[in-house]
């Protein structure tokens, strides 16, 4: 069975590699920033393991994510596994949707308030920032204390 590696970052994915050969398993690295997907094809057998970063804009890999987002949605609708599926990736994309999660499971999270970058109002508390993909920009969240 073929394990499918999806990325953005072929440093990141080095020590998985480097792993993967020494065991003798077989793998397939899928390079998420460019390419063509057939997404009226059914994708190929194997386990798919999704190493997508929301940094990916900081290496030029502007909308990897967004890619990433098709072809998982794509995996999961032909029922392959999928390690660190779609649900992981809205994750890493998103600081308010981190924080909603603890919140969901009762761990303590910073956000208390989100400020749009339309805003010119700058926050009343110290702030975390993250990438607010959608617009292309940061955003803040006040912390609580």
């Amino acid at each position: 069975m073929t394990i499918h590696v999806l990325h953005e970052n072929s440093e990141w994915v080095e020590p998985l590699r480097h792993e993967l050969d020494r065991r003798g398993l077989p793998y397939a690295e899928w390079f998420l920033n460019d390419g063509i997907v057939d997404f009226q094809a059914p994708p190929p057998e194997g386990v798919f393991y999704n190493r997508m970063s929301a940094s990916s804009h900081t290496r030029g890999h502007v909308y990897a994510p967004e890619h990433a987002k098709l072809v998982l949605a794509w995996l999961e609708a032909h029922g392959r596994t999928v390690l660190n599926g779609s649900q992981a990736l809205r994750l890493e994309v998103s600081k308010v949707e981190q924080y909603l999660e603890f919140a969901r499971f009762g761990i303590a999270a910073p956000m208390r308030s989100f400020r749009p970058p339309a805003s010119s109002q700058a926050p009343s508390s110290p702030s975390t920032t993250g990438p607010a993909r959608a617009w292309g920009c940061s955003c803040s969240a006040s912390l609580t204390r």
